[in-house]
């Protein structure tokens, strides 16, 4: 039975800096461009499909809002080219595939829309999503590993082999509801996610109106890739250094929360681009309809500022509401009383944490001889959904339900086939076949789950310290989360541990620790936490003093902690770290100089220099920690968890 996968694509949305994709492309021919940059989010609204492998090209789309239709060909390069170059209705799925077919010498895929929520032609990019979908399916069903960026340049040169000449940033749907920023440099693209400071409420409406796109680009293009005029030399002026300027700015007022000061900009950029551009093209640019949203005091008693779309004209307008229910109302206003179909879109901040890292390297002396034939992070649990799965998996699953992209597991060489062949491989036809219709699905979570794993080799144990500092490549430098692959969590709360301790991270700033209040008889067995309160929810604290394993009289002097509700507490770790680069370039100077405490390379060492040279913070989650790392405990774990 062939698996069948899920993929959801957004349209795609252009904040600022339309034009500029192919404006900075024409680097190649004139180096006194100046590169482009725009400033593009995935929306609300998209496609969902099913796909899966197939011996032909398939593709099917059977919804309400279009008439069915239907494609196939042979995963043939020149029969796929041809369909390309036709134009016609699936000229962009055939382009991407016979790209696929060309290039990385796949299979078939058979893919059916589901459902589509995206408004076809209305500068939201419904071509490229489509395109990304395709990309998409080949990358996952055969196991392609491409980034996101990978995806969207296969999107790309899938549709320039279209009559369509997109420009650069339409695939940017490829990094799904996320404000990114791209750089458009001659061939080369840069993107960055943008990480915001607060929430952004969105209006874009279709205007109900006539442009001419290809005319709008024809025009505009004629100042490429060398001025003949002052009117192109303006234009290459607004849409280089200009647009720099102004995208630089909206970066920044995105990243402090500054909503107003974006608004203003929309104006402002607006404004420019009808002074300067217009004049190329003013039979679409003059765009009474779009200006007389901008013009309309209801918009502009709900909003901070509104622009054009896209290729601009009178096709599709943006609109910053000045909050939540503003937003509401211009969407019912715009659609109940100016007749346009108006839609949401909301931007919130995104955690910078993405990435995690699990140490796994250890034997288990503490559990043999169980660890001769199974890993200790292989334990059996219940969890709370009634499953018997291994400590790992309710784990990993975490991670997955709060967002993190990349797992990273600190394993022993021999242990790779072991992990690959769980996370990675299918189970065999026959074990599949057993499966209830749910556990089949289940087992898609498993290899969806997989497919963010990736491994370090750690060759030789050299304490807790050395282990993490094995990822130093994979974290590039981000912070990441940092678990303990023999320890699991319950919240007492609907958000997750990890993601109480995420959301510390953000609103501080500073490398956090998960820490929970125990008994003064059990410090002698953890390392203690111990510091000032920070907030009034005495959750979090500011850490001054860092033991490990102190003995009882130790800590009743230094380490105690008050709260409103306990006169005398003591804080040990949680099992939870989010670790910066700061600590990465401590561990560093542990390992090169062979800074070691009992013959090990300590990280609550280097957590501690760090919180000497640079602070760090301390934060209680609202929840438990369960460890299987010894028999005691992983009887009681096994008791408890999940109830």
């Amino acid at each position: 039975m062939s698996k069948v996968i899920e993929i959801f694509v957004p349209g795609r949305l252009c904040l600022f800096g339309e034009h500029t994709d192919w404006a900075g492309q024409h680097k190649n021919m004139n180096s006194a461009i100046v590169p482009g940059r725009s400033i593009v989010t995935g929306i609300e609204q998209g496609i969902t499909a099913l796909a899966q492998k197939s011996d032909d090209f398939e593709f099917k789309c059977n919804i309400d809002s279009i008439p069915e239709v239907s494609f196939s060909s042979p995963m043939d390069v020149k029969t796929l080219k041809e369909t390309a170059k036709s134009g016609e209705f699936f000229s962009y799925v055939a382009g991407v595939a016979s790209y696929m077919c060309e290039w990385y010498h796949v299979g078939g895929v058979s893919i059916e829309i589901t459902s589509m929520t995206l408004p076809m032609k209305s500068g939201l990019s419904s071509s490229a999503a489509v395109c990304v979908l395709v990309a998409k399916a080949f990358n996952e069903l055969y196991g392609l590993h491409l980034n996101t960026q990978g995806v969207m340049n296969i999107a790309y040169w899938g549709e320039q082999r279209t009559p369509s000449r997109c420009g650069r940033l339409d695939q940017a749907c490829a990094f799904g509801v996320n404000p990114v920023s791209m750089v458009f440099d001659g061939n080369e693209i840069e993107v960055d996610r943008i990480k915001l400071g607060g929430p952004l409420y969105y209006v874009f409406a279709d205007l109900m109106a006539e442009k001419n796109t290809v005319k709008i680009l024809a025009d505009l293009n004629r100042a490429y890739p060398f001025p003949h005029n002052d009117m192109e030399k303006e234009v290459q002026y607004v849409l280089g250094e200009k647009n720099q300027e102004i995208t630089g700015r909206a970066i920044k007022y995105m990243e402090s929360g500054d909503a107003l000061s974006l608004g203003e900009l929309m104006k402002e950029a607006q404004r420019m681009f009808d002074e300067k551009l217009k004049p190329m093209c003013p039979e679409e640019l003059t765009a009474p309809v779009l200006h007389s949203v901008f013009d309309d005091e209801r918009v502009k008693a709900l909003s901070f500022g509104a622009k054009g779309v896209g290729s601009q004209g009178d096709g599709t307008v943006q609109i910053l509401a000045k909050d939540e229910q503003s937003q509401k109302e211009l969407v019912d206003y715009l659609q109940n009383e100016r007749g346009m179909t108006a839609y949401k879109l909301t931007l919130k901040p995104a955690s910078a944490v993405k990435k995690a890292v699990i140490p796994v390297a250890g034997f288990g002396t503490r559990l043999y001889p169980a660890t001769r034939g199974i890993k200790k992070e292989f334990c059996p649990v219940i969890d709370k959904d009634g499953l018997v799965k291994p400590a790992i998996l309710v784990l990993l699953e975490e991670l997955d339900n709060i967002g993190i992209e990349e797992i990273c597991l600190i394993i022993n060489e021999e242990e790779k086939p072991f992990y690959e062949k769980y996370f990675k491989e299918p189970l065999s036809e026959e074990h599949y076949a057993k499966l209830s219709l749910q556990m089949r699905e289940y087992e898609k979570q498993i290899r969806r789950i997989g497919n963010k794993i990736s491994f370090v080799i750690q060759k030789e144990q050299s304490g807790f310290g050395h282990a993490v500092y094995q990822s130093r490549e994979f974290t590039n430098g981000e912070p990441i989360l940092l678990l303990l692959g023999d320890t699991i969590y319950q919240s007492n709360t609907a958000i997750p541990c990890t993601k109480q301790l995420i959301d510390a991270y953000d609103k501080y700033g500073t490398g956090m620790i998960a820490v929970h209040s125990i008994p003064l008889k059990d410090v002698v067995h953890y390392g203690i936490f111990a510091g000032v309160w920070e907030n009034k929810e005495q959750d979090v604290m500011k850490i001054t003093r860092i033991s490990e394993k102190p003995d009882c009289d130790y800590a009743q002097d230094f380490l105690s902690m008050s709260t409103t509700a306990s006169r005398e507490n003591y804080y040990a770790a949680f099992g939870a770290y989010i670790i910066t680069k700061d600590v990465y370039d401590r561990l560093n100077v542990m390992v090169e100089d062979n800074i070691r405490e009992n013959g090990e390379i300590q990280l609550t060492s280097s957590l501690a220099f760090v919180m000497e040279q640079k602070g760090m913070m301390a934060f209680v989650p609202d929840g438990e920690s369960y460890d299987i790392g010894n028999a005691g405990a992983y009887r009681e774990t096994f008791i408890n968890f999940g109830q």
